[in-house]
């Protein structure tokens, strides 16, 4: 199964009251083992950036001046979604402003539904009920490098949001299938005893005598008749 986990940067926290996109991350996998493949690229939101998202993600105003405006990139973006699950953490977040983008553009919305969105951070608060959920808490609790996150970043988050999203499921599909054979190819324990010596089935004479009167029985048993198809 393919699925694509994504990430966002934007200039604030609504797309209503005129922000914007600046950087979409996405990883695919196919049976929860990534391909290779990816989707990254920085946006030209067509306005400043404020100094509060500034200091959450780095990315400046002046960065971003010669960066394609999504229109641009809108059909490439799609293209590599597909049809295929989303892996996002807090989705509702990132899916109003992808959203946003698509509707203005006259592009048919994601749809918003449980097969289409996988959210992370749901995952997580039903996994650890109480407990913190943000990715880099996620990330602490699975042991997953943080050194390279001082700031925000889409692909990187991604990134990130893919081990997490793997340790929140349990496990890749392959290793899961992988670990199930193993589990059968390894020999049987007989914890600490020797196995039993084994055992001698054949019949006795009284048995055979027996085993020929009930023969004698059977009317028109099938191994006295020729088979239709002999000589096929």
């Amino acid at each position: 199964m393919r699925e694509i986990t994504l990430d966002t940067e934007t200039t604030g926290l609504d797309p209503k009251q005129g922000h914007r996109i600046v950087e979409i991350g996405c990883i695919e996998m196919v049976n929860r083992v990534r391909t290779g493949n990816s989707f990254h690229v920085y946006i030209n939101p067509a306005r400043d950036m404020p100094e509060e998202a500034f200091r959450i993600h780095g990315i400046s105003g002046d960065f971003l001046k010669d960066k394609p405006f999504f229109e641009k990139i809108a059909h490439e973006f799609v293209d590599f979604l597909q049809d295929s699950p989303l892996v996002i953490h807090n989705a509702s977040f990132d899916m109003k402003f992808i959203n946003f983008e698509l509707e203005r553009l006259k592009i048919p919305a994601i749809p918003i539904t449980s097969s289409r969105i996988i959210d992370t951070l749901l995952l997580a608060r039903k996994k650890f009920p109480g407990a913190p959920a943000s990715l880099d808490a996620l990330c602490k609790r699975y042991k997953i490098d943080l050194s390279s996150r001082t700031k925000h970043g889409a692909l990187l988050d991604a990134e990130l949001l893919t081990d997490v999203y793997i340790k929140l499921v349990g496990g890749t599909q392959g290793s899961l299938l992988l670990e199930s054979v193993g589990n059968l190819l390894k020999p049987m324990k007989f914890a600490g005893k020797k196995p039993r010596p084994s055992r001698n089935f054949t019949p006795t004479a009284l048995e055979c005598e027996e085993h020929s009167e009930h023969l004698k029985s059977i009317k028109d048993p099938l191994w006295d008749k020729k088979s239709i198809t002999e000589g096929a």
